[in-house]
């Protein structure tokens, strides 16, 4: 805990008691943390508090509802174009991002990132350019590298960061790839963060002149763009990477070494990235064991309604051919499955 902190008054910013917002995110394992987290808030904490939970977009999500019963603050989902409140919680909705403008929310139907929307990082982008060393980021549970670029972009920006102690996480990636990135100024188990926001909520970084970070602004306009918009193109924010996007199959362009976006706004980091990849080898894979099978049914159905001859032998060989590639397919698939410690079926 090695920041130059100052003792500043609370009400001295333009948004009266508003001492700044703390921007949470989870995944995997994050309806517990969060019930955790909320349980411990301190009833007069003055920040705003703004949730992502990654789900998918179909899914309804009682969340708010579960954290309004759960601790001392009231918690409520995502309504646009509201204020920015202290002492409340937000819960992004899905298949909406919840970004934040000046002091109010904003919930936008752009691009996905790492397949979610709403997205942890694109909300973290969003305070840390609207709030800056008024802006703290709170990583929790999940899998993967979800939330990294986030908090890099919070504590660029002067902003405080902290993640949920792994020991302390259903699911430890997500905090521990932010520890391993270098961007994490505090760790602790989530029912002992509240107490360390409260005595953040006295103490200010010092608010230096900052020069504009061009691309972070483009990827927080990228996120608030209407659905389909076309009015940016992702080209601006990297040169290409040879990678092609999952959800559209356009270019990526290497935003960094690990972050990537296609022309259309499509965000991935490098663990997703490879995870999608995953996805599409293994349905690639099935697709050729169900394309060798119908290829060697309707080889023998063909065959038996020719009379005999070439043709019959031809079709015969055919379905023999399709039959050992098949079997060769499935059982090395299979032997690999097996080697690599995944459950069978």
């Amino acid at each position: 805990m090695g920041n130059q902190l100052k003792m500043t008054n609370p009400t001295s910013h333009r948004n009266g008691a508003l001492r700044g917002v703390v921007a949470v995110g989870a995944s995997a394992g994050g309806v517990e943390a969060l019930t955790d987290f909320t349980a411990n808030l301190p009833a007069d904490l003055p920040y705003a508090i703004l949730v992502v939970l990654h789900v998918p977009a179909n899914a309804p999500s009682v969340l708010a509802q579960i954290l309004d019963r759960n601790g001392p603050l009231p918690a409520t989902a995502a309504r646009s174009d509201t204020p920015l409140e202290p002492g409340t919680i937000t819960v992004a909705i899905p298949n909406r991002h919840l970004l934040v403008d000046d002091h109010r929310m904003v919930l936008s139907e752009g691009p996905t990132e790492n397949g979610y929307r709403p997205a942890i990082n694109a909300l973290f982008r969003s305070v840390a350019l609207t709030f800056g060393p008024r802006a703290v980021g709170v990583l929790m549970s999940g899998v993967l590298d979800d939330g990294v670029s986030g908090v890099s972009a919070i504590r660029a920006r002067g902003g405080t960061t902290v993640v949920q102690s792994p020991d302390d996480a259903l699911f430890a990636a997500m905090p521990r790839n932010a520890l391993a990135a270098g961007c994490v100024d505090y760790q602790a188990a989530a029912k002992e963060i509240g107490s360390l926001l409260q005595e953040l909520a006295g103490r200010e970084r010092e608010e230096p002149d900052m020069e504009r970070d061009a691309r972070m602004e483009l990827e927080n306009l990228i996120a608030m763009a209407p659905k389909y918009s076309t009015e940016f193109d992702g080209e601006q924010l990297g040169s290409p990477s040879g990678y092609t996007c999952p959800d559209c199959n356009g270019s990526l362009m290497s935003v960094t070494d690990k972050d990537f976006r296609c022309r259309v706004g499509h965000a991935w980091t490098a663990d997703h990235l490879l995870k999608a990849r995953d996805v599409e080898i293994e349905g690639a894979l099935w697709i050729a064991l169900r394309s060798l099978q119908e290829k060697a049914k309707l080889s023998r159905r063909l065959a038996t309604n020719v009379g005999p001859g070439g043709l019959r032998q031809t079709y015969n060989e055919a379905a023999e051919e399709a039959d050992r590639a098949m079997n060769t397919l499935s059982r090395r698939l299979m032997e690999t499955t097996s080697e690599a410690g995944e459950p069978g079926g």
